[in-house]
């Protein structure tokens, strides 16, 4: 094959999942990545030597990310020529979740900057070094790229969403009754049916 696509996972996903995207995706040759960092500075490089190594490869390379390994990915390939984009659920602005989750653990930014790292009850770690990386690394996304969105999404919200794709030119498919996660059988025949318009 002359073209592939590499697939970035979220949080709890594994390049496995790539086995669902391949029969859809025919024409590209899909390769998933188990990046083992979990802050932008440590998965930049990991994503950076797996684009790079298909680029040197094929003609073209594709891009599909899911939530977080979206935000990885636009942070890792921004200068990257990536053929396009295809964001599952994709975290666009960290900062504002970020913010989000301190205000949900009652936490202060003087509270965070002090105590450098704050475990939340939900099960996030809430870090200091991490808020300000996101801050003086803003994302600066340029490839064609195509968004699905749930409108039950509980990390990003319609608002910021559609102002990512107003900047970007990214198209947007919204899922109504959805949710950030999708996984059930309904979620998946409308992902599915989403890549299969597209592609």
């Amino acid at each position: 094959m002359q073209k592939a696509m590499l697939y970035v996972h979220g949080k709890g996903g594994s390049a496995r999942e790539v086995g669902h995207y391949r029969e859809i995706c025919a024409q590209y040759d899909v390769l998933g990545l188990d990046y083992r960092g979990w802050t932008p500075w440590e998965t930049r490089e990991e994503i950076h030597s797996a684009f790079d190594g298909l680029a040197a490869k094929y003609e073209s390379v594709a891009l599909a990310a899911n939530s977080i390994g979206a935000f990885f990915s636009m942070n890792a390939l921004w200068d990257r020529p990536v053929e396009r984009a295809f964001f599952i659920s994709p975290i666009v602005d960290m900062e504002r979740l970020i913010c989000d989750m301190m205000t949900w653990a009652g936490v202060t930014e003087d509270e965070l900057q002090r105590k450098g790292s704050i475990e939340t009850a939900f099960g996030e770690t809430l870090s200091w070094e991490y808020l300000c990386h996101v801050r003086s690394h803003p994302i600066d996304w340029s490839a064609p790229t195509h968004v699905l969105y749930a409108d039950g999404d509980n990390l990003t919200s319609m608002e910021t969403v559609r102002g990512f794709c107003g900047r970007t030119g990214a198209t947007l498919t919204v899922m109504r009754g959805g949710e950030h996660w999708f996984h059930t059988p309904e979620q998946m025949r409308f992902l599915d049916e989403w890549l299969k318009r597209l592609i």
